[in-house]
């Protein structure tokens, strides 16, 4: 009998914070694909997109650690925070896959990163050896890459709750109520977060 590699799917973002969306979304994936657990990896700096309105990492990870802990096939990875700045994502793979070699490691994404794949460093390296799990977004085309063998689309469920609905919210003082699990609406209310800290 061969020792079967445990796989695992990287569900990367900056998390600002976890919502229920992310995690209705991970638990469809590890539920109706063939990967057996899901990580969630806190990015530090995405080189892509302005961060002036991201919390501490220590405090994102908190949240995203309570979010998940009460479920075994999530794991909150904190690895990026400890890798070079800034975060690419061919870096964090080829870290993991050298220090878990027990691990076979996939990627979760969005269709819209899906599509501007091309920005990320070493993208073809990334479309030829890792498989993509990709789930849908509102208002996306097909394009390039949904050819590409190791490219899985996925029919998630379509759910456009964001990080920066839930900051609006809270800036207006209105309710997150079943938007965040009640463990993170917890720790945002005590620590009164996101209330001037954000855009």
């Amino acid at each position: 009998m061969t020792n079967r590699k445990e796989k695992i799917g990287l569900y990367s973002g900056s998390f600002n914070p976890i919502h229920i969306g992310h995690l209705i979304l991970a638990n469809y994936i590890v539920e109706n694909t063939d990967l057996d657990k899901i990580w969630f990896v806190l990015s530090p700096q995405n080189p892509l997109k302005k961060q002036t309105d991201l919390l501490a990492d220590d405090i994102r990870y908190d949240m995203m650690k309570k979010a998940v802990e009460d479920n075994s096939n999530f794991i909150a990875s904190d690895v990026e925070l400890f890798l070079p700045k800034p975060s690419y994502t061919i870096n964090t793979l080829n870290y993991l896959s050298k220090q878990y070699t027990q691990n076979e490691f996939s990627l979760i994404m969005g269709e819209d990163n899906l599509a501007n794949i091309d920005k990320w460093k070493d993208y073809q390296k990334i479309l030829s050896l890792y498989n993509i799990y990709v789930y849908p977004r509102e208002n996306c085309q097909a394009n390039q890459y949904y050819d590409y063998s190791k490219v899985h689309l996925l029919k998630a469920p379509l759910l456009n709750i964001s990080a920066s609905y839930i900051r609006e919210q809270i800036k207006k003082g209105k309710s997150i109520q079943y938007l965040v699990p009640q463990i993170v609406k917890k720790a945002i209310e005590e620590k009164e977060l996101y209330k001037s800290a954000t855009k």
